[in-house]
């Protein structure tokens, strides 16, 4: 990379420190803290969901399949595109007459305080994960990029995040993801796409250059497929830095159709990188690895500038990503478990002093399990095996199904996470059993607990929720 992409890339950091300081004089209350004051209107809202959705490996893990299975790559990030999207339709209003800020404050309501525990760490668990996997992946890009050591690059990359999600919480991870998601927009659909077809000739000359096996939408495989719908359709569906971001819009109004729209961006998006990615086997045919085909392509085929911007909207996915997930795992140990079983924190100050603590410590530990891990896709599969196979069940069943008891939805998931926990060891952390084991498990339990139950008046925590 020459000196101009680097002074890019560089400014590009500098900006989002910047609005890490703007967001300090924003975040007066808990719920500015938390959820921007719930004040986000359509076109923001739709721009902060879809920085959420796709991370580094959505970006760069689609051009590498697109590298290696072609079209059908896009299968990766539209399963994440058809979970929102079915958040969306299904369930927003389901949630909509709970007063919370987590998911496991409303299993909390419905269920009780034992099931809102044990879901606020195992969905915690999940979101550190997430963490882990962007941070993976900015230290990739900027040892790629400016040729720092891996190690010291995740540090940095890490570090940028933790400083502006710290000082302002929700408002400053919004503001900074309005700029991310303008830089990816841009970054994808109007560079880096346009130049990589148009450096193999267009699109009616690619095709005839790869394989015939890459023009086939099923061509990854209907296991690949259905280990995709498993983990991300969902686990978008029940994922707390989604939740929390859904939350910041004003209305249920704006909620449903921002999702929606997010959910047909992300779809796109994955279409538009996979078809990179063909490009990518096109000029670059003996790539010694194939996750390095984004960064590998955009190298070759972009002028000095252009190349610092496009480089600029991995970042922004990988950032904008993981500080939502940090924020959220944040906030479930805040809000779920501090307030409930710790120290009473009395004001909104306190709330957020802790919240800030509570994010540095596990900014921290995340830096740390990503230079142990150090493989974004294992950290990734962990993660939403870990929340489609525990908590989506006791979830969506507990909001349909008003018989479901508080003791069913505790030991369902207790139950499923033992059992995901128990078939990786087995399976190994790769194996799509752990989530079908999990889901099943999950199922069962909450099902059978609910059945042998004697019938009672209607649970007292349910009286929680809003009339009307």
């Amino acid at each position: 990379m020459n000196l101009l992409d680097t002074i890019v890339l560089l400014l590009y950091f500098g900006v989002l420190m910047i609005i890490g300081i703007i967001g300090i004089k924003m975040a007066k209350s808990e719920k500015d803290f938390l959820l921007a004051g719930s004040r986000l209107g359509y076109f923001s809202h739709v721009g902060c969901l879809a920085a959420v959705i796709i991370g580094g490996a959505a970006t760069m893990g689609s051009t590498t399949l697109g590298y290696e299975f072609g079209i059908s790559g896009f299968w990766f990030v539209s399963m994440m595109g058809f979970g929102i999207a079915a958040l969306g339709i299904f369930v927003v209003n389901k949630i909509g007459g709970y007063e919370v800020f987590t998911i496991s404050q409303l299993l909390g309501k419905r269920f009780g305080e034992g099931t809102q525990l044990i879901s606020a760490v195992v969905t915690a668990i999940y979101t550190l994960m997430i963490v882990v996997t962007q941070v993976i992946g900015m230290g990739n890009v900027i040892h790629v990029l400016l040729g720092w050591p891996v190690i010291p690059s995740m540090v940095i990359g890490g570090g940028i995040v933790l400083f502006y999600t710290i000082l302002g919480g929700m408002w400053s991870i919004t503001l900074t993801d309005m700029i991310q998601f303008a830089v990816m927009t841009i970054g994808i659909f109007f560079i880096m796409f346009p130049y990589s077809i148009d450096s193999v000739g267009g699109l009616t000359a690619l095709f005839q250059s790869v394989p015939e096996s890459h023009h086939h939408i099923t061509n990854i495989g209907w296991d690949r497929i259905f280990q995709y719908f498993l983990l991300y359709f969902f686990g978008l569906i029940v994922s707390q830095d989604i939740w929390q971001r859904v939350f910041t819009a004003r209305s249920q109004k704006v909620m449903k159709a921002s999702a929606v729209s997010a959910g047909i961006y992300s779809i796109l998006y994955g279409l538009a990188l996979s078809i990179v990615g063909m490009c990518a086997l096109v000029l670059l045919p003996n790539l010694g690895d194939s996750q390095s085909a984004f960064t590998s392509l955009a190298l070759e085929i972009l002028p000095p500038g252009l190349l610092g911007l496009v480089l600029a909207s991995i970042c922004s996915a990988l950032m904008s990503n993981a500080s939502g997930a940090i924020f959220a795992s944040a906030t479930l140990i805040t809000n779920d478990i501090i307030k409930v079983y710790g120290k009473k924190v009395r004001n909104d100050q306190e709330i957020i002093k802790t919240s800030r603590i509570v994010t540095l410590g596990l900014g921290v530990l995340s830096i740390i399990f990503s230079i142990w891990i150090q493989n974004i896709l294992v950290a990734l599969d962990m993660a939403y095996a870990i929340l489609s196979g525990a908590i989506f069940a006791p979830l969506v069943i507990g909001l349909y199904w008003k018989r479901v008891t508080s003791q069913a939805a505790f030991y369902s998931i207790i139950a499923s996470s033992l059992v995901i926990f128990t078939t990786f060891i087995i399976y190994g952390i790769t194996s799509t059993l752990p989530i079908i084991y999990g889901l099943l498990t999950g199922i069962l339990v909450i099902v059978g607990v609910t059945i042998l139950t004697p019938v009672k008046s209607l649970d007292t925590t349910t009286s929680t929720r809003k009339s009307g």
